[in-house]
């Protein structure tokens, strides 16, 4: 532990988040790993199989470049962004994480017609329930980590995973409330 300590660093997120008119899904990371702000685009570590899953997912062949991987989410309304503003951190570990100051992730859905979040990993999931579902009022769903750090998943078992985004790419997943709308009165208790 004195060693992770010793190597953590305070990161600052340096990608702007990636959306537009069309995005109907916000995925979630925690924060850009070292590969991914060295290359200034999410999931660009040449191991994880973030692309790879969406590409096979929309029957598409795999983006190998920033331009066409930011093209490709922007075409099939993705929205990328990550839970964190800044914290400190060692390397890619969520583990690690320590001080976390979150994004504003409720003016970005102001702007757009996302009907969901889905996170990458559990830490994702537990910081955006914590420190973000407060003020979007619109719950997330934990998706499976695409970091070769997650070798216990195949790429099948990821690839079935991230279906669950599929019908809100296509139009026919559940409308959200506007985010700022008060929560429904029959037991909702957020």
């Amino acid at each position: 532990m004195a060693e992770q300590a010793a190597e953590r660093q305070t990161v600052c997120h340096p990608i702007a988040p990636v959306w537009n008119a069309g995005s109907r899904v916000l995925i979630l990371g925690t924060m850009p790993s070292p590969k991914s702000r060295e290359q200034g685009f999410y999931y660009a570590h040449p191991q994880n199989r973030f692309w790879r899953v969406m590409a096979a997912l929309l029957g598409e062949p795999v983006p190998q470049r920033t331009q066409e991987r930011r093209n490709f989410a922007l075409r099939s309304g993705i929205a990328l962004w990550d839970v964190l503003a800044s914290c400190e951190i060692c390397g890619a570990a969520d583990s690690s994480i320590r001080n976390p100051v979150p994004n504003d992730i409720a003016a970005l859905l102001a702007k757009t017609d996302i009907q969901a979040v889905f996170t990458t990993g559990a830490a994702a999931f537990r910081l955006y329930q914590k420190m973000c579902l407060p003020q979007t009022h619109l719950p997330a769903a934990a998706l499976p980590s695409t970091s070769p750090a997650n070798c216990r998943m195949s790429f099948e078992d990821l690839c079935s995973a991230y279906q669950i985004i599929l019908p809100f790419l296509r139009g026919s997943g559940i409308k959200r409330e506007p985010v700022g709308s008060q929560p429904a009165a029959d037991g909702d208790d957020r």
